[in-house]
């Protein structure tokens, strides 16, 4: 059968450190009813030899063909795979023409599991997806063996996927991914370290008190201040004034606020 193995991992996105956590392969129940259609085209056939010498090619083609589509359905159950991952869950299904159908992790709205009495006895099940995805193949996954433990992986995964969301968000992705990822199958980051900053030059005792300097915070004399859009203009000018500071450049003469308690009320000196 490796001429007619689907090769899932071919289909994995490696560079993302994509691992298969579980490959869900058909039931052997789901088998039965071909093989049972196999047994009865090889009893059509062997009646070759039990007819007519002119009459030996009916029960031939008809065996002959029964048994052609029995082992093709054997041969469609053997390579429909659904693959579970750390990132999404697919169904890879076809023999002559492959079909996929990927749905990520995220998408998965709800899962049902549905045993038949006859599944409850031979231990397999039938999974339905809830999402928005139905139209893609994954609606429903048959004869799934060991649903009940399948099912909690995936439950698992979908977990272990919210919470590597909120990891990215703050930058701890691999250490959430390492609960699934082997130590073999990860992948280093492929972007280059960033250069380290280049150390500031020292300060004298003098440039060290100049580059720093303290600032006295003096409130605005403008009635209309801190009101509005003053207090913008107010810490405007404080920051002018520092960069001033720090450029060595001489302070700014400012207008002194009109004073009525500086105002003098001597006469003036007027030429007569």
């Amino acid at each position: 059968m490796t001429l007619f193995d689907p090769r899932i991992e071919k289909h994995l996105i490696a560079d993302q450190g994509e691992v298969v956590i579980d490959e869900v392969r058909k039931h052997w129940a789901a088998v039965v009813s071909a093989a049972l259609e196999l047994f009865g085209g090889t009893v059509v056939l062997l009646l070759v030899f039990f007819v007519p010498e002119q009459a030996w090619w009916v029960p031939f083609v008809l065996g002959g063909a029964v048994v052609l589509h029995a082992l093709w359905r054997m041969l469609e159950r053997h390579t429909d795979r659904f693959v579970i991952t750390n990132m999404r869950v697919f169904r890879v299904h076809g023999i002559l023409s492959q079909r996929i159908a990927i749905m990520p992790l995220s998408r998965i709205l709800d899962i049902s599991v549905h045993k038949p009495m006859i599944g409850r006895i031979l231990g397999y099940g039938h999974f339905v997806f809830e999402s928005a995805a139905q139209e893609q193949g994954l609606r429903e996954i048959r004869f799934v063996g060991d649903p009940d433990a399948r099912g909690i992986t995936i439950q698992r995964v979908i977990a272990q996927a919210g919470l590597r969301g909120s990891a990215v968000r703050q930058g701890g992705l691999h250490a959430t991914v390492a609960a699934f990822v082997p130590r073999e199958a990860r992948v280093a980051d492929p972007r280059p370290p960033l250069p380290p900053l280049p150390p500031l030059p020292p300060l004298s005792a003098s440039s060290a008190s100049s580059a720093n300097p303290t600032v006295e915070w003096r409130p605005s004399s403008d009635p209309d201040a801190h009101r509005g859009w003053g207090w913008l203009a107010d810490a405007q000018r404080r920051e002018d004034e520092r960069l001033a500071h720090l450029r060595g450049d001489p302070p700014a003469v400012r207008d002194r606020p009109f004073d009525p308690d500086r105002t003098t009320t001597a006469p003036l000196d007027l030429p007569r």
